[in-house]
């Protein structure tokens, strides 16, 4: 074992350093400055005026310089964006409304810009009627009509209201409408057994709610392509994480490269089946071939969500949160300390950017996994202190638990659990103890513990994306 030696002393006596730094691909460097996949499909999204503005100096209405900005701000968004193709038309009437919906496509997302009274009542049939994901964006005082997406979205329809002067409130529209129809282009690879909730378990049940395709990949299969893979870029990747980590604990060489070998493995099998994401139910019998643990984190940081022990649950809210904010999720076990209004997270899987891939790499040691005598290699990642995140999971396919917090603790170097660890601050840590998982079904562990964390509070950006998609929000905090 390599006993808190530091990088240098490690690269010398493994061989390491002397590795020359191209290999295709698979590089280091390509690792290290990572952008996400392409996306999967350019979903088109109908951005429908309701109604022409009217003059600026009356009335209740958006007037022609606000629909200009309005505009501006739309094209703006698509630019950033990247991966939407925003179809813009107007309608005063149903009919008008059709056919600007025919441009898009069945269900297709649908932002209406309300313009002035009555406007928008006049044209929403047709969203309504055939189901279409539906946002209103209402400037203060452009009309009334601010009063019914609310209504609708109570009697059953997927709609929601962003009433704001803000016009980033346009791209946050945007950003939520692309969410369903990019999970109908997501396909996911699955190491049997799938763990979670029993709907979120069946590949049928997923397809059906969220049209997403999960595709099993046998373990002999991934076996061969551990054996093929380029010992070049093994190195390379071993090198990578033995260069940059601030210390080594337990991993030895042979640890490292078992694990970087996984690493470069997942990278390739993730690109052959052009999927956008992965869960692996049988993480926990991989040391002999090596943890995925460094492999997870490699994806995460890319943009593909990667969730072990088989947890489809946790893949499906990182793959939400992905498509909505472009950050990856820590995916982790709940222990709370009520005596600091605290709840712990920990996990041995943890990506290095949560910030998202142009973000920074959080600092992190290499450890063994703290549930094997300290065998293998996997990351101990030290999050922001004083960061606010979420905490969230999709559950059952059809309800998002969801709690806010902020880390008040992070271990210079775990002793206990597993290795990356936040200490987090809630709203009552109490009454969370006591209602935790209340609303998930059935006695499996795994299931009952796991959330996934985000940087940053998305609280209201959450309520909206599951009035768009029927789903329903219990807090836990």
């Amino acid at each position: 074992m390599c006993e808190h030696c530091n990088r240098r002393e490690f690269l010398e006596a493994s061989g390491l350093g002397g590795l020359m730094l191209a290999v295709g691909n698979w590089t280091a460097a390509s690792f290290a400055n990572s952008t996400p996949p392409p996306p999967p499909g350019k979903p088109k999204i109908a951005v429908i005026f309701a109604g022409p503005p009217g003059p600026s100096d009356r009335g209740w209405n958006v007037d022609p310089s606000q629909k200009e900005a309005i505009q501006n701000r739309l094209r703006q968004a698509e630019q950033d964006l990247a991966n939407v193709e925003l179809i813009l038309g107007e309608a005063r009437n149903a009919e008008e409304t059709r056919q600007v919906l025919q441009q898009v496509g069945e269900a297709a997302p649908v932002l209406v810009i309300n313009m002035h009274i009555g406007a928008l009542l006049r044209m929403v049939e047709p969203i309504r009627k055939n189901g279409h994901p539906l946002a209103v964006f209402s400037l203060p005082a452009s009309g009334h009509d601010w009063m019914y997406p609310f209504r609708w979205q109570w009697a059953g329809d997927r709609a929601t209201l962003l009433a704001s002067s803000d016009l980033n409130e346009l791209e946050r529209a945007v950003r939520l409408l692309r969410v369903p129809p990019l999970m109908k282009r997501t396909r996911i690879v699955l190491f049997l057994p799938a763990r979670g909730t029993p709907p979120a378990c069946s590949p049928e049940k997923v397809k059906e709610c969220l049209g997403a395709d999960v595709v099993v990949v046998e373990q002999a299969r991934f076996d061969e392509m551990l054996q093929a893979a380029d010992e070049a870029a093994v190195r390379e990747e071993a090198k990578w994480w033995t260069e940059n980590a601030k210390e080594i604990v337990e991993p030895n060489e042979e640890d490292i490269l078992k694990a970087a070998r996984v690493s470069i493995a997942l990278q390739q099998l993730m690109d052959q089946e052009q999927a956008q994401g992965l869960a692996v139910g049988t993480c926990m019998g991989w040391l002999p071939r090596g943890f995925p643990c460094l492999g997870f984190a490699r994806l995460r940081d890319k943009g593909i969500p990667a969730a072990c022990e088989g947890d489809m649950d946790s893949l499906l809210t990182m793959l939400l949160f992905q498509y909505a904010f472009d950050i990856p999720g820590f995916q982790g076990n709940a222990t709370f300390d009520t005596s600091k209004n605290a709840l712990w997270t920990a996990h041995c899987t943890a990506p290095l950017k949560m910030d998202g891939p142009e973000g920074p790499v959080a600092p992190f040691l290499l450890r063994g996994h703290s549930e094997v005598q300290g065998s293998g290699c996997v990351p101990e990642v030290q999050y922001r202190i004083g960061q606010v995140v979420t905490r969230a999971k999709l559950i059952n396919l059809d309800t998002m638990l969801l709690s806010t917090g902020k880390i008040i603790e992070v271990p210079a170097r775990s002793v206990r659990a597993c290795r990356t660890q936040i200490v987090t601050e809630v709203r009552d840590a109490v009454k969370m103890a006591y209602n935790w998982s209340s609303a998930v079904p059935g006695e499996d562990m795994m299931t009952l513990l796991h959330r996934v964390v985000f940087y940053g509070d998305h609280t209201q950006s959450v309520y909206h994306l599951c009035h768009l998609m029927g789903l329903k929000v219990i807090e836990e905090g």
